[in-house]
């Protein structure tokens, strides 16, 4: 696995002036071309020619055009300033990569990481740290990515290089052919070895922020849990997704009385000196949507529900 990164500090493209735009002249040998692929060169990578388009960075004769544009001998295609980088003393948000090629990376997000900008974390999310990396999908603000964790859930995501990519994997996705792998620590003991909870989660009532198995809108949601380990007054399990509501393994966790430990907004308890959930993205499997070979990406626990785990193993 790579080191961890600050956002921005890898892959950036040549500089250009602080206030004007790089202006580029199709050539007649350029003629037919995709705009990502006679801009690739030009900016350092297809992937950072993707990610300014995306973010609207491109014009074609003064007007945005996709990737898949085809320019024309004498078109002037204009690359606007990116923009500057944050503030000094911002918080830049850091990651690892535990998979990386030409089409497609898996990163290895701590906790406290937003993955994409929202109402109130605008700024130092992992989409933003990405930009130059990642590419693909109809959002700008969130070009590349794919699925997403809780700023609190650390472990691993799968990000797109370009929109072909970006596609395919969110197919995937939908056809339960990317298989994404947690470990939780959960209050009490189950009693089944293996389970499923096939419960709908949507907006709680009570609760705008939170989401609930009692919901006007709740929408299917099935999750499988495997016991990993019997601990004196909890249970580490591995639990995979077949849907991907929000928050779902906590509110489902919760539903059959197991609380995932440390989950204070689910009814966990802040036990073994958790300062979050103790809920971890493990494993990543999935078949590469381009050379077809069988991808099986892990992350080891984090050193927080590492040590966790070895004070719930004591605990009498």
């Amino acid at each position: 696995m790579d080191g961890e990164r600050a956002g921005g500090s890898s892959a950036e493209a040549p500089h250009t002036p602080a206030q004007r735009p790089l202006v580029l002249h199709v050539p007649d040998a350029a003629a037919g071309a995709r705009l990502d692929q006679f801009l690739a060169e030009r900016v350092g990578s297809r992937a950072q020619a993707q990610a300014l388009i995306d973010a609207g960075k491109v014009t074609v004769d003064g007007r945005a055009q996709r990737k898949r544009h085809l320019v024309a001998p004498g078109e002037v295609v204009a690359v606007l300033p990116r923009d500057p980088p944050a503030p000094v003393g911002e918080a830049r948000a850091t990651f690892a990569i535990a998979y990386d090629d030409d089409h497609l990376l898996v990163v290895d997000k701590p906790a406290g990481v937003v993955v994409h900008p929202a109402r109130g974390n605008r700024t130092g999310t992992l989409a933003q740290a990405l930009s130059g990396l990642a590419a693909g999908g109809e959002d700008a603000r969130r070009a590349g990515i794919v699925h997403r964790l809780d700023r609190d859930t650390s472990g691993l995501l799968v990000v797109a290089k370009n929109d072909a990519v970006h596609r395919a994997l969110k197919a995937l996705l939908q056809t339960r052919r990317l298989e994404r792998e947690y470990l939780a620590l959960v209050e009490g003991r189950l009693d089944a070895r293996t389970g499923t909870i096939d419960a709908p989660v949507g907006r709680s009532r009570q609760d705008r922020v939170l989401m609930s198995i009692d919901s006007t809108a709740a929408r299917e949601a099935r999750t499988h849990f495997t016991v990993r380990r019997l601990l004196p007054r909890c249970t580490l399990v591995s639990v995979g997704l077949e849907t991907g509501r929000t928050h779902q393994i906590r509110v489902h966790m919760k539903a059959i009385g197991h609380p995932v430990c440390g989950d204070v907004s689910y009814g966990g308890r802040s036990v073994y000196g958790l300062k979050r959930q103790f809920l971890h993205a493990a494993r990543l499997r999935f078949p590469h949507p381009v050379t077809g070979q069988e991808l099986d990406v892990r992350s080891p626990l984090p050193a927080d529900l590492a040590a966790a785990l070895r004070l719930a193993e004591q605990d009498r």
